[in-house]
């Protein structure tokens, strides 16, 4: 007898048209140091349902956005999803070019995903809640404008404590 492997569907996502043509430039800027992680958002952004920015709803994980989520043993969690530049792990600030926050973005709360985290395990993410930013949109480039990187790579250096 043949044995059925059950796979989950993900979740659907969505986002604003701003954050996915954002999101699409430093996917690829990221492509030739970090190629996993630049195909895994690049992944999320080809399956996402693009709308205008004004239609993306309040309960949609967007850049910017607050997040809560529970982890696997049920605890609680609160991080904000922010761009390479602006991750401050120790104010809470993860950037989108991590595992959690690749999976996160674009899921309202409500729906759940599985993620594979950098300890290579298999998690179930639910999305408890979501805050918008009222500060305004997230720089992507330094003055210079180029795409840092130098915050993304200390943060992998760093092992996130985010499983």
């Amino acid at each position: 007898m043949k044995k059925q492997i059950q796979t989950r569907r993900k979740p659907t996502v969505q986002m604003g048209e701003t954050d996915h043509q954002r999101l699409n430039k430093l996917a690829l800027a990221a492509a030739d140091r970090f190629p996993k992680v630049s195909d895994g958002l690049l992944f999320e952004l080809e399956r996402a349902r693009v709308v205008s920015d004004t239609s993306v709803p309040w309960n949609v994980v967007r850049m910017g956005s607050t997040v809560e989520y529970e982890t696997g043993t049920g605890e609680r969690r609160t991080l904000a999803l922010v761009f390479p530049i602006n991750a401050d792990i120790s104010e809470g600030k993860v950037s989108i070019l991590t595992p959690i926050g690749i999976a996160l973005i674009g899921l309202s709360v409500g729906q759940s995903i599985m993620w594979t985290g950098r300890d290579g395990r298999l998690h179930r993410l639910p999305v408890i809640s979501v805050c918008q930013s009222v500060q305004g949109p997230q720089r992507l480039v330094n003055e210079a404008g180029a795409i840092p990187m130098s915050g993304f790579v200390q943060a992998l250096e760093r092992r996130s404590t985010l499983t």
